[in-house]
């Protein structure tokens, strides 16, 4: 069944919280044309023990959900969030997460780890470029972290939109249309979604006023040694929250679900020996 991008489709309520609404929703959109079975099983499995633990939920959308003309299915991210945004209207925050990317600790409480306003304060970087190294636009200076309602990472290259949180409101579905805009996805930016969104955040001050930037290494870590990036710096050690195979679906010499089941595995074996 295909979901269409449109208004229409958006529409939830204000009404009271029904009981049981997770506060954070976990959403991964999956490729069955890319993905094996098998790895699409194990990520949706991973995201499930942390959603469980948490007491969060999940969404998992796939690329054939959506209709994206002559459009990289990368961009399938956006118009996914905004799908599960609809199908939890009452949820406060939606975690984007690649699916070529791993929870490793699911201990990790969000509100504790980045969202709640005082923590989220003491991480902002603040007057620092939005694009690495030099660009002119620099994130606020003064901005109050209840007043955040795009919580992103950037590496060496640029802004990383592998793993983000955005907070549910009207301010959510502007960012997500203005992002999702036509001319944005026929332009042929070279790393599609990932330079429209670096565009619309330096040049549209409403989206910047609403952005905090935290450092890589609470929602981003790398599984591989990439000197341009971030090098060893960002890589992934154990204890980290997330790690992300960064590259692996654009290199034709490495295969994302191998690397994937290596992580898994040992994800697996520190959860056996949790005792979780």
């Amino acid at each position: 069944m295909i979901f269409y991008f449109g208004s229409s489709l958006f529409s939830g309520g204000k009404d009271r919280i029904p009981y049981g609404t997770p506060q954070v929703v976990i959403v991964t959109v999956l490729d069955d044309a890319t993905m094996s079975e098998q790895y699409r099983e194990r990520v949706v499995e991973n995201r499930e023990y942390y959603a469980e633990m948490q007491g969060y939920g999940t969404f998992y959308p796939n690329v054939s959900d959506y209709e994206l003309l002559n459009s990289p299915s990368t961009w399938t991210l956006v118009p996914g969030l905004r799908h599960a945004m609809t199908a939890n209207p009452h949820s406060t925050y939606f975690f984007s997460l690649s699916p070529h990317s791993l929870i490793m600790d699911p201990s990790v409480d969000l509100d504790e780890h980045v969202t709640g306003k005082k923590k989220l304060e003491s991480l902002m970087l603040r007057d620092k470029p939005v694009v690495p190294p030099d660009s002119v636009i620099r994130t606020f200076a003064h901005l109050k972290g209840d007043k955040i309602d795009l919580i992103l990472t950037q590496d060496g290259e640029g802004l990383c939109q592998g793993s983000f949180i955005l907070r549910r409101g009207e301010w959510a579905k502007f960012f997500l249309d203005t992002w999702f805009d036509p001319l944005y996805r026929s332009y042929n930016f070279q790393k599609a979604e990932g330079h429209a969104l670096e565009h619309v955040v330096q040049w549209h001050p409403t989206i910047l006023t609403k952005l905090a930037l935290v450092p890589q290494k609470l929602l981003n870590t790398y599984n591989v040694d990439s000197p341009g990036r971030g090098g060893k710096d960002v890589m992934y050690k154990k204890g980290d929250f997330v790690v992300r195979l960064i590259g692996c679906e654009l290199d034709t010499t490495r295969s994302c679900e191998t690397e994937f089941n290596v992580l898994y595995d040992e994800w697996k074996l520190q959860m056996k020996n949790s005792g979780n």
